[in-house]
């Protein structure tokens, strides 16, 4: 074996990519998957949906005949049509970590949630009781901890954050999605709960609270690939992530503060994403992990990539012994 050939020695400077799986929940199950399909259970209502990464065939053909309603693809994967088969309401409730969403069938194949999504949502929610125990690094008396939610669509995870006891801000560029996610909120009960909802281009808001010297113990990016902000502006993920990165690392207060990116449909590696956070980072002192978020069928053991990862703890060694003058961090 040539040098050229040889792998990689293992060492603390190589990173180590993960695979979170979700197994589905009460409000949501993967039923089966194969030949470029998916179907799954949202609610009460089962949908078949494209997945160009199920390779294998389908392994139980009799729980297909029991679709509510069945995607048909355009050239583009992401257009087409819901073919209904059996009758679905305009909007019905999902239920994940004490909340309630509103599902609906979308022109783009989404229903307004992601449950791949809920490991991240989990590790908030741990987080935001973390800083909220009163612990040498949780929060300060009477302090809520402070979630900034970047392109947080119809606002689950803002929802779980503040029924969690976080004082969450939802910046998302799109009107339906934030007329969306107060109905979520409405629907949830949580009318009272300390949410902004901002309607705005990610990277201006971001500029904005860096100049006023706010801070952040959590931070959430889930950004397009290709969008635009509420007044037609371009967002390109490779060109417009590194910098709305590196004023997002300006918000993270000091010590356990946490910071989790997530990608989707990118021609990319997740060694790429973790590469970046790394770099942006710096000297800041904490645990990273990168990797795949995978939904994993019901009862089965084959499961579908659906995003990249990178999430981020600091350690709690950048602040003082109290976590810093921003007090709590998550």
């Amino acid at each position: 074996m040539t040098a050229a050939t040889q792998p990689l020695a293992p060492g603390p400077a190589l990173p180590r990519l993960d695979v979170i799986v979700t197994r589905g929940f009460k409000g949501y199950a993967l039923l089966d998957s194969g030949a470029g399909r998916k179907l799954e259970r949202f609610g009460s209502i089962i949908v078949n949906r494209p997945e160009q990464q199920a390779l294998w065939q389908p392994r139980q053909a009799d729980l297909w005949q029991q679709a509510h309603a069945t995607f048909a693809a355009d050239d583009d994967e992401e257009k087409g049509r819901w073919r209904q088969l059996l009758p679905v309401p305009e909007t019905w409730d999902v239920s994940v970590e004490g909340v309630t969403l509103k599902a609906r069938l979308m022109a783009f194949r989404h229903l307004g949630l992601f449950p791949e999504q809920l490991p991240h949502w989990q590790w908030l929610r741990d987080g935001i009781a973390e800083a909220r125990s009163g612990s040498p690094s949780g929060a300060a008396p009477g302090e809520k901890p402070r979630v900034l939610n970047l392109f947080g669509y119809t606002g689950a995870a803002s929802l779980i954050a503040a029924k969690s006891g976080a004082e969450v801000t939802h910046v998302d560029a799109s009107k339906p999605a934030m007329k969306w996610g107060r109905e979520n909120q409405a629907a949830s009960k949580l009318d009272a709960a300390p949410i902004r909802w901002i309607l705005d281009d990610a990277r201006k808001f971001v500029a904005r609270e860096v100049r006023r010297g706010r801070t952040y113990h959590a931070i959430l990016l889930d950004p397009p690939k290709f969008g635009r902000g509420p007044e037609g502006e371009l967002w390109d993920i490779f060109t417009d992530l590194p910098p709305l990165l590196a004023d997002c690392v300006k918000l993270l207060a000091p010590g356990r503060s946490r910071l989790a990116l997530t990608a989707y449909a990118i021609r990319a590696s997740a060694l790429t994403l973790d590469g970046l956070v790394r770099e942006t980072l710096g000297g800041r002192i904490g645990v990273q992990t990168a990797g795949e978020l995978a939904l994993a069928e019901d009862g089965g053991t084959r499961v579908i990539g659906t995003s990249l990862y990178v999430r981020w703890v600091g350690s709690g060694s950048d602040g003082g012994p109290d976590g810093g003058p921003d007090g709590g961090h998550v």
